[in-house]
């Protein structure tokens, strides 16, 4: 009698879980239909005067060589910076499309994809190993100060910036960025 009870015990625990689990799907599908996915934010508005843009803070990351290089290095060529982990799964799906765009744009677009690698749950070794093994070859920094992700305020990942020729803001995109997203980011970016 007692093991049966048990038996129902597990059953009925099982059956709530999946109802949970069933109603947080339903709900997360509903609220996503909800967020305008193809829309980046913007510093100004129309009209606005080029001066108006905000400068957007210098850092230092490092190369897979141990190499330092700031923000303010790569001024005369817009750039797209984006922050991520291997341990963020929105990071990792949209990498093909940074890889794709930086096929295409690489040359007038500085892609600086920035890991952001606290030295336990994110690793140089782990992050360049994850590079390697999905082929990807565009420029990959490593924030192992955790300089960059402090002067951004970075709470989350995916975080995304559209930053001009000249060092000012032109968008960004907190979470994760769709391939449509990334070409409208980056037009902005060569239409300045």
């Amino acid at each position: 009698m007692e093991k049966t009870y048990k038996i129902l015990k597990m059953v009925l625990l099982v059956l709530i879980f999946v109802a949970l689990l069933l109603g947080a799907t339903r709900l997360y599908d509903v609220l996503g239909s909800q967020v305008q996915m193809n829309n980046l934010a913007t510093q100004a508005t129309e009209g606005a005067e080029e001066s108006a843009k905000q400068a957007a803070p210098d850092f230092t990351v490092y190369d897979a060589d141990g190499n330092a290089h700031k923000l303010s290095d790569f001024k005369g060529k817009p750039v797209v910076l984006n922050f991520w982990a291997t341990w963020c799964g929105f990071c990792k799906q949209e990498m093909p499309d940074f890889e794709e765009k930086y096929q295409q744009f690489g040359e007038d677009v500085h892609f600086l994809m920035v890991n952001v690698t606290d030295g336990s749950q994110e690793t140089v070794e782990k992050a360049s190993a994850f590079v390697e093994e999905n082929g990807y070859t565009f420029p990959v920094y490593y924030d192992t100060d955790l300089d960059a992700a402090m002067a951004y305020n970075t709470s989350g990942l995916p975080v995304s910036y559209f930053i001009d020729a000249e060092g000012g803001f032109v968008a960004w995109q907190q979470g994760a960025l769709t391939a449509q997203m990334l070409q409208t980011g980056i037009d902005m970016l060569l239409e300045n």
